[in-house]
């Protein structure tokens, strides 16, 4: 059930549309049921569920899962509720915008979704709801947190079959070796926090539109292997 009783005050009355929207699927290649593998004693899902329970905007807390199992751990760490979504949309092929779809077709009454990823389990809950404030108050289309890439993209290579080096993009290859300073900084994407308009998601049919902002965040440590659940076993106190 959800909570549909909103106290956070009467400044913050335009924040009662958001929803926390969790996907976390037990099908995973790289790591066996990474989304429930012990991080410090506690299953990856639970980091994540907690950071919502934090924030002060966020109320109503919804997993998407494929697994009973997985339902059980999302309800036992607080999750408001949790859908169980077909296998057709729950393979390592299925895309943000099909399950996203999947889940507002039960719940379209909030207007703002924050997609938060069970894979960037340790977020900073100030810049979280920094981010999600910033957001509700300004008409972009979408928001995604990123950070600067410690080697540009532009520094990159595509490799041809033929074994050799191509650029990415449109950059000469000589532009790789031009000094730190002239190559343009470039952006990942790091999971702490997309944030989407249900509205235009039932309309454009596509998650971002044509103003998605970048919310700038520190350095965020992504799972996706063994090695990364240990330096982050070892880096949490």
């Amino acid at each position: 059930m959800l909570r549909k009783n909103y106290d956070i005050g009467k400044k913050n009355n335009k924040f009662h549309s958001i929803v926390a929207f969790i996907p976390a699927r037990s099908g995973s290649k790289s790591i066996k049921d990474k989304n429930i593998k012990l991080l410090k004693g506690k299953p990856l899902l639970a980091w994540s569920i907690e950071s919502c329970i934090k924030s002060k905007f966020i109320k109503d807390i919804i997993v998407s899962t494929d697994s009973k199992r997985y339902e059980k751990i999302a309800k036992k760490y607080g999750a408001t509720s949790v859908i169980l979504r077909p296998k057709k949309i729950s393979g390592d092929k299925s895309t943000d915008l099909e399950i996203i779809n999947h889940f507002l077709k039960r719940y379209k009454d909030f207007k703002y979704i924050a997609h938060v990823r069970p894979t960037t389990p340790i977020r900073d809950i100030k810049i979280f709801d920094k981010a999600i404030n910033f957001f509700v108050r300004n008409n972009y289309s979408s928001l995604r947190t990123v950070h600067e890439m410690a080697e540009s993209a532009y520094k990159t290579f595509e490799i041809t079959k033929n074994s050799l080096l191509k650029s990415v993009g449109k950059k000469k290859l000589d532009y790789h070796s031009a000094p730190r300073q002239l190559i343009k900084k470039t952006y990942a994407a790091n999971g702490v926090l997309d944030i989407y308009r249900s509205e235009h998601i039932l309309k454009k049919k596509n998650l971002f539109g044509k103003r998605p902002y970048a919310f700038k965040t520190k350095f965020a440590h992504e799972i996706d292997s063994l090695e990364q659940f240990k330096v982050l076993n070892n880096m949490i106190g």
